[in-house]
C-alpha cells in the first residue's frame, strides 16, 4: 500500500517530525499539509494548503479527498485556559476537521496525537486528559476504515527540526538518561512519524498506543 497523507500541524515541533519523517518514507507517495500559516518546506511529495480558520474548512475541501491517511498534529496547550476554550480548541476542531475528511476518504485512517495520562473513562479530576480522552473516544466512533490515539511523552526532535519547543532547548540532554531509566517515557519524535506510516500499511492490534506501543510499529 501507498501513503497518501494529510498531515496537519506542520508548523509545530510534532507535526514537522511527523512531516520530515512521511516525507523521507518509501511507503509515502504524496502529503498534503493543512496549514493557517505557510510551513516553508518544499518537496516533490508535497502539496500545501493554507486555511485561515479551522472551523471553517469549505474554502479547501475540495482539496481533501483522494488521501488514505490523516495525521492529525494540532494541539494547544491548557496552562491558563478554563475548560469551554480547552474544548473548543481540542475536541471541537479536532472533530471538525476529522468529521470533513472522512466524508471525502471513508477509506481513511486517522491518527490523533493525544498524549501520556490521558482520561479515557472522561471523568477524572485533570480537565486537559478528560477532554483528550473524550476526543480520542468520538474519533473512534466516526466511520474510519481504522482510527487510533498515539499517547507519546517525552520526545526528542529530529536533527535539523526547526519547529523545537523552547522547553526542548534546556531540557533535551535529559532525553537519554530519561530513556535509559524509564524507556517507557521516552521515544524519538522519528519513532512516532515511521509509527504513523506503519499503522497505515500494516495495522496494530491496539487502537492507543503508549510510547511502547509507538516503538515497536516503528520497527514493525
Amino acid at each position: 500500500m501507498k501513503v497518501r497523507a494529510i498531515i496537519t500541524g506542520a508548523t509545530g515541533m510534532v507535526g514537522e517530525g511527523v512531516l520530515m519523517e512521511s516525507l523521507k518514507h518509501p511507503d509515502v507517495e504524496q502529503v498534503l499539509i493543512v496549514n493557517r500559516k505557510p510551513s516553508g518546506f518544499s518537496h516533490p511529495k508535497l502539496k500545501e494548503v493554507i486555511v485561515k480558520d479551522f472551523f471553517d474548512l469549505s474554502s479547501i475541501e475540495d482539496q481533501l479527498s483522494g488521501y488514505n491517511a490523516c495525521f492529525f498534529n494540532l494541539g494547544v496547550s491548557s496552562v491558563g485556559m478554563k475548560e469551554p476554550e480547552y474544548t473548543k480548541l481540542t475536541y471541537d476542531l479536532t472533530l471538525n476537521f476529522a468529521k470533513t475528511v472522512v466524508k471525502y476518504n471513508p477509506g481513511m485512517t486517522f491518527i490523533y496525537i493525544s498524549g501520556a495520562g490521558t482520561d479515557s473513562t472522561e471523568k477524572g479530576r485533570t480537565m486537559w486528559a478528560r477532554v483528550k480522552g473524550k476526543t480520542e473516544n468520538d474519533l473512534m466512533k466516526l466511520p474510519f476504515q481504522k482510527a487510533y490515539a498515539f499517547r507519546p511523552a517525552f520526545m526528542r526532535p529530529a536533527p535539523g527540526a526547526k519547529n523545537v519547543l523552547p522547553a526542548y532547548k534546556y531540557i533535551g540532554w535529559l532525553f537519554p538518561i530519561v530513556k535509559a531509566i524509564a524507556p517507557g517515557t521516552a521515544c524519538e519524535l522519528s519513532e512516532v512519524g515511521v509509527a504513523m506510516v506503519n499503522a497505515v500499511t500494516k495495522g496494530y492490534d491496539k487502537s492507543v498506543l503508549d510510547v511502547k506501543d509507538i516503538a515497536a510499529l516503528s520497527k514493525k
